[in-house]
């Protein structure tokens, strides 16, 4: 019996994976961004989750990614306060052209100037293929420390250049240590609300020779935003400060 799960909660630590690199690298993080944070700048994370069709409908589709069916993009931004009041975004996955994703990073980063002032834009690291993992980790002791990566989304290109124009920086949170990134539990807020109300927001036809769904996908994304609140984000935002004093005292 085939059983399809949803995985909300999807990352595990895993001891063994946190080398000295991995280490170094969230060390050199965490020093980054207290040092922006003691020199006034407002920490802003900016993350992005994809929602396939069938946790929108709520249709099992076994062969949904080899049949190529749309998976849709949210982009929004949050800090402990709660929901970044910029109109996020909701993109067909790899059907934006690199200017539009320009210029949707360089449309938040100038909202933010206007109402932040300056701002540390927190994103995560892209997952490296496993093979460029296995070869980094076997190079790491003979080569030098690796450079960081380029900060960025896989919808939306965020250059530390537009950023550093309108007074931000951007980091990139290493991807072992992507639970230092509270947008994971905003987005784990809303695709739980999307699998228990997606009903309330679909109409059904039944004609004679065929049926139809229609779904209110944009009020469905829109209620469930509304659904992590302020203090569901401080809640997030404080226990991500707790790992960050943690490892900032653990890898000193």
């Amino acid at each position: 019996m085939y059983r399809v799960v949803n995985p909300l909660l999807k990352h595990i630590i895993h001891r063994s994976s946190l080398d000295a690199a991995s280490r170094k690298q969230c060390l050199q993080y965490l020093k980054d961004l207290r040092n922006l944070q003691f020199n006034g700048y407002n920490t802003i994370y900016l993350g992005e989750t994809d929602l396939s069709e069938s946790l929108i409908t709520g249709e099992k589709g076994f062969q949904e990614y080899a049949l190529n069916w749309p998976i849709w993009t949210v982009v929004h931004a949050g800090h402990s306060q709660g929901w970044v009041p910029w109109k996020y975004r909701v993109f067909l996955r790899d059907d934006l052209s690199l200017g539009y994703q320009e210029g949707v990073f360089q449309e938040l980063c100038d909202f933010l100037a206007i109402n932040y002032g300056k701002c540390a834009i927190v994103v995560r690291e892209r997952r490296q293929s496993r093979g460029k993992t296995e070869e980094s980790s076997k190079e790491v002791e003979l080569s030098d420390p690796p450079s960081p990566p380029s900060p960025g989304l896989l919808s939306i290109k965020c250059c530390p250049e537009i950023a550093n124009a309108t007074g931000h920086e951007v980091l990139s949170v290493p991807f072992p240590f992507s639970y230092l990134h509270p947008m994971e539990a905003a987005w784990s807020s809303l695709k739980w609300f999307i699998i228990n109300n997606r009903k309330e927001f679909s109409l059904t036809s039944l004609e004679r020779s065929y049926s139809y769904q229609c779904i209110l996908f944009s009020d469905l994304i829109g209620k469930g935003i509304e659904k992590m609140s302020p203090n569901k984000w401080k809640v997030a935002v404080n226990k991500v400060r707790r790992w960050e004093n943690y490892y900032l005292d653990k890898f000193a």
